[in-house]
């Protein structure tokens, strides 16, 4: 076998293996280190170091103290379903912006001619700046692209014209741009360009898909969006500079209103990001729509916390081919009950504001086709999700011995001191709690949810509710007698955060969890205020990494460990803070959830938007991360 499927059998049998400068560090569980392994060990010693110093990630202090938590690699493996890949396969997550900004590549596009916003001007000069200062490789525009040329070629109506262009590699993760003016002869060109476009999707394709490279040759010659430069859209992100939009800044605007104007935003310029300057202000805008306004004095703290994250973890859904496909009868789940009637009890709160069709927003028919490859298939954008974790289910003994511990087996790609297994193959984990190692059970989790795109208050039993689960790898059960080939049902774009939750809080806090927990997402915040004993929350501080991501599901399992190991079983409810995104809040019993979310939205104290981020941030900054209410 070769160096790679040797280490991979190393870390199968449960030894790790680490390089520090030229020495080789072993360490292994008893009697798996045989004569005949150590010679082997040694004979390749210089191509084991080789590959260890290869796969070795830059190394700054995290953003999230990690002390006596788990490792990166062991929550990320869990909540990701990994355990399918072997340890050469996958990356870990990153939690730490300036680890993320050394692994990221950008571009400045050239500005047009005669561009005269001394604002911007000064405001890309400064982000430029503070960019290469964490870390982040600025390719000057020449180096960043590349010549392409295509052919546009219609038989029906003998149309044919070879493009010459530049577009951005594939390796580039952002491209950062300024707002272009229109002008008569670019929209004629577009109106001609949609037009042809049309034709060779009606006459040419006749409803085949057709890829993002070849919706974007037919009808980029009349664009000048960077987004049509790109050559993986999928991969490069565009972030637009422009003036702020003080009526989108204003967190007074109305949050349906809000979504209206800013899907508008990003997608008339087919931009991720769109970071809106003024004299004294920096606004960011993105999907999520609850984003937070920095002052310019600000810019380190925007560009480390707020944006390098952004770039670095891009919102995507998860794809169907991560889960393991299945169904299930909604009507035999009580959870999946419980679940539609959390839903109609949160009508009068306003947290959950419909989206919108994407046929409704992009009006070109070329953009809509882009977006949607891009959202898996997705034909609409929402806001929030709601969610019901089910008891957990375990075999066998909920929590071992420390003697018991030592005789377990390791498992392949895991960290031998932290997860092992007994001989009926079910996992236990050494996790930290109330000042001492405990050895729990990994139980099979499951969780049912609202899909992407739904109603969140007037779900439908039988259509909109998918069941995921989490044993070992991930499992999606669709309804039964739904055909996702041809009803538009996607899970949730959260999917990480909500097996994240779930898990967590079975290792750590299993009474939130015993009998089943709600589980609500909203684009806002809740005020310090309405904060009542035994309520806490937890995460003001992290980076703003996206939702989709499973940096974000890390963040929300580390909350509740934190929040376990400050206040054991006496939380009432928690409220898991995702900056710039929203908030997770559960609660051990439904009905005091219910009521306190409307009571909360009642007094005022809980809205959408950013608008209470502040009061959390402020008291964060005194009394630390993990926040108590007091009597």
């Amino acid at each position: 076998m070769n160096t790679q499927e040797f280490l991979a059998s190393l870390t199968q049998q449960g030894v790790q293996l680490s390089a520090n400068n030229d020495k080789l560090n072993i360490r292994s569980p008893k009697g798996v280190l045989t004569p005949e392994l150590s010679a082997e060990l040694t004979a390749r010693k210089e191509e084991l170091l080789s590959l260890l110093h290869n796969m070795k990630m830059p190394t700054t202090p995290t953003a999230v103290p990690l002390e006596h938590a788990l490792s990166l690699q062991t929550i990320g493996r869990l909540i990701g379903g990994f355990v399918e890949q072997s340890a050469l396969e996958w990356k870990q997550p990153l939690i730490d912006p300036r680890v993320m900004a050394q692994q990221l590549t950008v571009t400045f596009r050239p500005l047009p001619d005669g561009y005269k916003n001394e604002e911007v001007l000064k405001f890309r000069e400064d982000l430029e700046s503070k960019l290469r200062d964490y870390g982040v490789t600025v390719k000057p525009w020449e180096r960043a692209t590349t010549d392409f040329r295509f052919e546009v070629n219609i038989p029906i109506i003998k149309w044919k014209k070879t493009i010459k262009t530049r577009i951005v590699s594939a390796g580039v993760n952002a491209v950062i741009d300024v707002e272009r003016p229109s002008s008569l002869k670019r929209k004629l060109g577009i109106f001609i360009a949609e037009r042809i476009y049309q034709i060779y999707s009606q006459l040419i394709a006749r409803g085949r898909k057709i890829s993002i490279s070849r919706i974007a040759m037919l009808t980029s010659w009349a664009e000048d969006h960077a987004a049509q430069r790109i050559e993986d859209p999928t991969n490069t992100q565009v972030i637009l500079l422009k003036e702020i939009d003080n009526q989108l800044a204003d967190s007074q605007l109305p949050y349906q209103k809000k979504i209206q104007i800013g899907l508008n935003t990003l997608t008339r310029t087919y931009s991720e990001i769109v970071i809106g300057v003024s004299r004294e202000k920096i606004s960011v805008l993105n999907m999520n729509l609850c984003d937070s306004l920095f002052s310019r004095k600000e810019l380190d703290s925007f560009v480390l916390n707020s944006l390098i994250p952004k770039i670095f973890v891009p919102i995507a859904p998860l794809l169907l081919n991560r889960f393991e496909l299945g169904q299930y009868d909604p009507r035999q789940s009580d959870y999946a009950k419980k679940l539609v009637n959390l839903g109609k009890e949160l009508v009068v709160t306003g947290l959950f504001p419909q989206g919108s069709k994407l046929s409704e927003v992009i009006p070109r028919k070329s953009q809509r086709e882009i977006v949607s490859i891009m959202m898996d298939g997705r034909t609409g954008v929402s806001y929030g999700f709601v969610a019901y974790a089910e008891a957990p289910q375990y075999v066998g003994k909920q929590e071992v011995t420390e003697d018991e511990w030592e005789s377990l087996s390791p498992v392949q790609g895991f960290n031998f001191e932290e997860i092992r297994q007994n001989a009926i193959g079910r996992w236990y984990i050494k996790t930290y709690l109330e000042a001492e190692y405990k050895f729990k059970q990994i139980p099979d989790t499951w969780l049912v949810s609202s899909r992407s795109g739904s109603n969140k208050t007037n779900l439908n039993l039988e259509s909109d509710i998918t069941r995921i689960g989490l044993k070992g790898k991930l499992y999606l059960q669709l309804p039964q007698g739904i055909d996702s080939k041809v009803v538009d049902i996607k899970p949730s774009y959260d999917v990480y955060v909500m097996i994240a939750i779930a898990l967590s809080a079975a290792l750590h806090t299993p009474e939130l969890i015993k009998n089943g927990m709600p589980i609500v997402h909203f684009h806002g915040y809740p005020a310090f205020e309405w904060l009542k004993p035994n309520e806490y929350y937890a995460g003001v501080n992290n980076p703003s990494v996206p939702c989709g991501t499973y940096e974000s599901g890390v963040f929300n399992f580390l909350g509740i460990q934190k929040l376990a190991n400050e206040y054991g079983d006496s939380i009432a409810l928690a409220s898991l803070i995702e900056p710039d995104h929203g908030t997770n809040v559960i609660a051990p019993d439904l009905n005091y959830l219910i009521e306190r979310l409307k009571a909360g939205c009642e007094n005022g104290q809980i809205e959408l938007g950013g608008r209470h981020f502040i009061s959390l941030k402020l008291k964060n900054s005194v009394e630390g991360d993990c926040k108590v209410a007091l009597p």
